[in-house]
């Protein structure tokens, strides 16, 4: 052994899980809450969670329910001069509270390590993983490996995505004080189209809008988002946007007391298993419409958990039995609508954005609700996009029309591979 080779560090384990956020630590709880021993690696795995994460508030297990930070029961879109009640109600959540109830779920053979992984490679039994702990090399040993360090991997390679490039959402917010609201006072605005500071839609990735919450007193969370483009907008330039907004509407922050700036990919496929498995953002799971995971993360962790547990028991595939739970062949049909819906959106021009979310809103909310959920069929999903095709006004279905045919080829292609993860 050379010098530099590195050292094993600590026992083998049953599994080894790659990130230490929301995702990754919800897994590692429900495994080691099975019995198992888990290893969980991040370069700050004791850190607070850094996002700011908002969810549908039935969307999160009930446990997690107890960790808002705050709801509202006013929520909103605007996309005109009136607004359009969600009647729906929505969660931030509290970052120190997720964590603690996450440790608290886990059971007594949960390890977080403070080191950064670089490869695995297969073992007699399981995986020898390589990486660095301290500055030093480090290898740990495990049974199975999960790769949950978010949208870009450390283990995984992605599959292509779109050929013109990734599709982002970026963001820009800050927490501030304000002497005049900037949003509705005691409301959640989930989206706010207008545009007051009279940007030019046309360029640096189209329209974006006000993402808002307020959080008592004078204290408001203000975000100018970008929901999904190519190329997307910068920093600096929600930045300056968000900024611009605000002084156009007379609500200029007083005291700005923190920021956050979001930016990843929303068309991303999920990976083919091989041997490694991913979870979380590595898998693909971000919301292709929303751009949201953690809820969903939080969901399917049990499921997952169970799956692992049972193959590793057995002395089947773990991985592979993990990503059968994960991707079953109806949520892989599911995800190829939703991805058509990404390509719709990117062909639809910056000012029709605002008349078609009025539109998607005047949906039955059990539409919309639906269509927000990524365990919704295909068919569903289907049914719902021509829905909003026929009530959407002209102006917005011309474009659609138009990207459907430029893109006829591309969207045959999702259909029919769709429809053979299902009679597969």
């Amino acid at each position: 052994m050379t010098a530099d080779a590195p050292l094993l560090s600590g026992p083998p384990t049953d599994a080894l899980i790659v990130g230490a956020g929301p995702a990754g630590l919800a897994l590692a709880a429900e495994l080691s809450a099975r019995g198992l021993s888990v290893r969980a690696t991040d370069p700050h795995p004791h850190a607070p969670f850094p996002a700011t994460y908002g969810a549908w508030h039935d969307d999160l297990p009930g446990w997690a329910q107890a960790c808002a930070a705050h709801t509202w029961a006013d929520v909103r879109v605007q996309t005109g001069p009136q607004p359009t009640p969600l009647l729906r109600p929505y969660t931030l959540l509290d970052n120190a509270a997720l964590r603690a109830a996450l440790l608290g779920r886990a059971g007594p053979g949960l390890t977080l390590t403070a080191a950064r992984v670089s490869g695995a490679i297969r073992a007699a039994g399981g995986w020898s993983v390589q990486g660095s702990q301290d500055g030093q090399p480090a290898r740990w040993e495990a049974r199975v490996v999960i790769d949950a360090s978010g949208h870009r991997p450390a283990l995984l390679r992605q599959p292509d995505r779109h050929p013109d490039g990734a599709a982002l959402q970026t963001a820009y917010g800050i927490v501030a004080t304000f002497d005049r609201p900037p949003s509705a006072p005691g409301a959640a605005v989930w989206m706010d189209y207008r545009a007051p500071h009279a940007p030019h839609p046309d360029r640096h990735g189209g329209a974006t809008f006000l993402y808002a919450m307020h959080l008592g007193g004078d204290r408001y969370f203000v975000e100018e988002t970008s929901l999904i483009a190519r190329p997307a907008p910068t920093r600096q330039d929600l930045k300056a946007r968000l900024h611009a907004r605000l002084r156009a509407q007379g609500t200029p922050a007083r005291e700005v007391l923190s920021d956050e700036w979001v930016s990843f990919p929303m068309n991303t496929a999920p990976p083919a298993p091989d041997g490694v498995l991913a979870f979380g953002a590595a898998a693909g799971l971000v919301h292709p419409i929303s751009g949201f995971q953690v809820a969903g993360a939080l969901r399917d962790a049990p499921a997952v958990a169970d799956a692992v547990a049972r193959a590793l028991r057995d002395g089947r595939d773990p991985a592979q039995a993990g990503w059968d739970v994960l991707w079953p062949p109806e949520r892989r049909a599911a995800r190829a609508v939703h991805l058509l819906g990404v390509q719709a959106l990117l062909n639809l021009p910056p000012q029709a954005l605002p008349a078609f979310f009025e539109a998607f809103f005047a949906l039955p909310p059990a539409r919309w609700h639906a269509f927000l959920d990524p365990r919704t069929p295909p068919g569903p999903l289907a049914r719902t996009m021509l829905r909003l095709f026929a009530h959407a006004p002209a102006h917005v279905r011309l474009p659609l029309a138009r990207a459907a045919l430029r893109h006829a080829g591309t969207s045959l292609h999702a259909l029919n591979a769709a429809a053979r993860t299902l009679t597969a």
